[in-house]
Formats: structure tokens, sequence, C-alpha cells
């Protein structure tokens, strides 16, 4: 799934190189569009019946090759690399002209209560048939 971004003054620093906190909101909204694109609302899930549930970034690491700057038009690349019983890896990438800016690799929990989860089969199904496209 892809997303497409535009870096504005608020996202950089005194130097106008995007500041690397930033890459953060970018990597989040990569992530709930990919879900949204499933078929996942996030909204629904933490209101259910049962709930609440979440998902939640139990482990994050960003890899930041090039900085981006304000105006550039970017695009957030998001796939699914596993899905374990309770939580779900993502690789995600931040690209300008099909440059990698950044990279980061985000293992996701699927909270309910605050305790861990197993996906359901419906949730599941979804979130594989985001892993295969």
């Amino acid at each position: 799934m892809e997303l497409p971004l535009r870096i504005y003054y608020e996202d950089t620093d005194f130097s106008g190189f995007v500041y690397h906190a930033r890459y953060l909101h970018f990597f989040e909204r990569g992530r709930t569009e990919a879900l949204r694109e499933a078929g996942i609302d996030q909204r629904v899930l933490f209101e259910a019946q049962g709930g609440p549930f979440a998902f939640v970034v139990r482990h994050l690491s960003i890899d930041y090759h090039q900085p981006a700057r304000m105006d550039d038009e970017v695009t957030v690349g998001t796939r699914i690399t596993e899905i374990g019983g309770a939580s779900l890896r993502m690789h995600q990438r931040l690209l300008r002209d099909g440059a990698c800016l950044a990279e980061a690799e985000v293992t996701i929990a699927f909270l309910a209560k605050g305790r861990p989860k197993r996906l359901d089969p419906a949730l599941r199904a979804q979130l594989v048939a985001l892993h295969k496209l």
C-alpha cells in the first residue's frame, strides 16, 4: 500500500530538513491507511463489545538514509511481512522520486483490555489479504 504525502514547514526543523520524530507520524499514517485499505476500521475495533481492542506498536526501528525537505512530495510504502497469533510485522519506506529516504521495521501487537489477544479469523483473513497485495 502506498500513501502520498507532502512535507510541510511544520515537519521541518531549523535546518529545513524533516525533524527525525516526524517520520513516526508519516509511518503511523501509512500503517493506518494500509489497515483501512484492508477493510479494518480501528475505531470500530476499539469500540467493539468486549473491547476495547487496539493495535499498538511493540517495537519500532528506523534507518534514516537521506533527509526529506520542506515541500517534498513523498510516498509512504507499507507492507506486512509476517502475521503472528496476536501480532504482525510491517516494513515501511519513505520514498521521494523512488529513492528511499527512511525505512522502518515495526512489530504491532493486538491487545484487548490491555492484554495480548489472538487475532480472530475474520481479522486475520483481512490481514492476510493485505499481506498478499
